[in-house]
Formats: C-alpha cells, sequence, structure tokens
C-alpha cells in the first residue's frame, strides 16, 4: 500500500520553528492541483532552491532526512520544467518512487486542514499557528483547532468464493472497487459497514472480522478494512447514486487495480490469493 515506504521513513511529528534548508521539499498546491514534474514515470517535488523567494509557509514533516514544508502562497509562479497536475494524475503517471507519493497523499490531508482553518469557526477572526503544536489558534476568541482525520470503512462482501466487485457511479475512470463510506456520528466502524453494505448493495451480512487500516490523505481519511461474509440472499440491489455495478466475482477472476497503492487493491488481491482472514469474527 502506499504507506509501505520501508526502508524509508515519513516522521510526522510537528517540529515548531523548523527552518527550510535549500533541499528542503516544498509542497504547492493550486486548489487541488500539485506542483509536480513527471520525467521517466518518476514524481520529482521542487525544492526549496527552486523558487526566488516564499514569505508565507508551514513545516509538514520530514522524509528520511528531508524536511518538507507547505506553501501557502498558491499564486507562486512554478519553476521551469514543473506543472501543476491533479493527485490522481499524478497516481497514474508516476509509478514512484512511492515515499514521494506517500509524502504527497499526506501533505494534501494537511493542505486541505490549513485552507479550511484560515478563519476560526466560532468568531470569524483569522487564525495563527500555534507555537507548540500542530494547532491553529484564534486570537480573538481563544479556540484552538487540531487536525481533522475522517473515519471510513473498506468492505470486502463475501460469498464462499466470491467477492463483491463494485465500481464508483461518479468516477470518470471506474477502476474495480470495494464497498466503502464514511463513519457517521455516534456509529461505530462494525455498525458502519453493515449500513453502508445495506445502502449501496441491499445485502445483509455476518460474520465480520477486522483486516487493516490506511491514512488516505486525498480524502483526509483514516480507511479500516473489514471482511464479512453476506447473510441470506446475494441478491445485489445496486443504489446508482453511488455504484454503477456491484457484481460478484470468483476468486480467479478478480483483476485489481492498476497499481498497489489502496487498502482496496490489496485487500482484492488477498481475496484472490485466498489469504483473507476466516476467523475472530467481531461481534455484530
Amino acid at each position: 500500500m502506499i504507506q509501505d515506504i520501508s526502508p524509508h521513513k515519513l516522521h510526522n511529528e510537528f517540529r515548531p520553528g523548523e527552518m527550510p534548508q535549500a533541499d528542503s521539499i516544498v509542497i504547492l498546491f493550486r486548489k487541488e492541483l500539485l506542483l509536480a514534474d513527471v520525467r521517466d514515470n518518476e514524481l520529482f517535488l521542487p525544492l526549496w532552491k527552486d523558487f526566488p523567494t516564499i514569505s508565507r509557509y508551514v513545516y509538514l514533516f520530514t522524509l528520511d532526512e528531508t524536511d518538507v514544508f507547505l506553501c501557502l502562497d498558491e499564486e507562486q509562479t512554478a519553476p521551469e520544467g514543473y506543472d501543476f497536475y491533479p493527485l490522481r494524475d499524478l497516481r497514474r503517471k508516476a509509478g514512484g518512487p512511492q515515499e514521494r507519493m506517500f509524502a504527497a497523499y499526506t501533505a494534501v490531508h494537511l493542505y486541505h486542514w490549513y485552507s479550511a482553518n484560515r478563519f476560526c469557526g466560532s468568531c470569524g477572526n483569522r487564525t495563527v499557528p500555534a507555537p507548540d503544536e500542530r494547532a491553529m489558534d484564534c486570537p480573538a476568541c481563544g479556540k484552538r483547532i487540531y487536525p481533522r482525520i475522517q473515519p471510513a470503512v473498506i468492505v470486502g462482501v463475501t460469498n464462499g468464493d466470491s467477492l463483491l466487485i463494485t465500481r464508483y457511479a461518479d468516477r470518470p475512470l471506474a477502476i474495480p472497487a470495494l464497498v466503502a463510506g464514511f463513519a457517521e456520528i455516534g456509529e461505530t466502524l462494525e455498525e458502519t459497514v453493515a449500513r453502508e453494505v445495506m445502502e449501496e448493495t441491499g445485502l445483509q451480512i455476518r460474520n465480520l472480522r477486522y483486516y487493516k487500516s490506511q491514512p488516505w490523505g486525498i480524502a483526509d481519511d483514516l480507511l479500516a478494512g473489514f471482511y464479512c461474509d453476506v447473510d441470506g440472499d446475494p441478491t445485489v440491489r445496486l443504489d446508482r447514486h453511488e455504484l454503477k455495478e456491484a457484481v460478484w466475482i470468483p476468486r480467479g477472476q478478480i483483476e485489481g487495480q492498476p497499481d498497489d497503492f489502496s487498502l482496496t487493491n490489496e485487500m482484492m488481491m488477498t481475496f484472490k490469493a485466498g489469504r483473507e482472514p476466516r476467523g475472530c469474527a467481531l461481534p455484530e
């Protein structure tokens, strides 16, 4: 998966007062487009020395020994050779290196948060970075705002030796997927699984078991992967607002996604290989 970058390491602890160096990586988004370069299927991110000057920035994290900073001035001129790309395009165009892709996917989560919290939601005054931790402070009312992580589930629904493979209704490139959705307020992840499967496919489930989790910064998510068995009638009743397709695919016919970045793809390939968890069911 995209976060599996060993022996590389993303150090996400916040370091107040960190100053950029010439070889620090600069993350610059313009709306949802990331400044980058792709050469020979390899992703390159600009460095601090590539810019004449950056006056507004914030430290994000460190990738191995290289500090990564978010440029807060979206009108910066792109250095020669760089352009702005949607992250999904970079995922298709650049096969790696995986540690840079993971850095970009983590950075977009923080970019969303900083962009959405420039003003206080309680009193409307402009916020400032907290001096001691990753947070935004309102000098007027004292509110402290922390990064938000949205919990969501990925669900491998099984029927014997078949897996329910879906395709989203609103995606221009409808790659194979699994049932997925965000947890609601006051809902456990186990309840989210049952609700999302029912809402999207009309199926009842049983034998719920946890698999793995994954940070997925492009949607500000922390994903939790579960397998479960269909309970009773396996006839799919599709919610066409969410999905364009949901079909039972035998193990040997599962194709997976074009890359191995996602928890969804790993769960499909794990089922195809017959290695999905079968015991230790969670309480229903």
